[in-house]
């Protein structure tokens, strides 16, 4: 979709506070935009559209506290991404 939006343009905003028992999501980013619509579709008591502008592709969202979470990931050591490659290139996915 062009929405003449530079990439630094389109943002993701999460926001709240330690009083809220909501979320508040702001995003350009197709794949979570489409992850959080399926969400609310299947749990609307949990999560919800608040707004959509078709001009810019922009959607938000509110969410419960305890249904949204951050996954962080130590990066692989040489050694690991070595024996990963590897594999890859014996399957066929180099």
């Amino acid at each position: 979709m062009k929405t003449g939006l530079t990439k630094s343009q389109k943002t993701t905003e999460i926001w709240f506070d330690e009083k809220e028992t909501l979320i508040y999501i702001r995003t350009h980013n197709t794949d979570l935009k489409n992850r959080l619509t399926a969400y609310a579709a299947a749990h609307p008591g949990e999560c919800r559209q608040t707004d959509a502008d078709p001009d810019t592709g922009c959607m938000e969202f509110e969410i419960q506290k305890g249904r949204l979470s951050f996954r962080l990931t130590a990066p692989y050591s040489k050694e690991r991404r070595q024996k990963a490659s590897e594999r890859a290139k014996l399957n066929g996915f180099y």
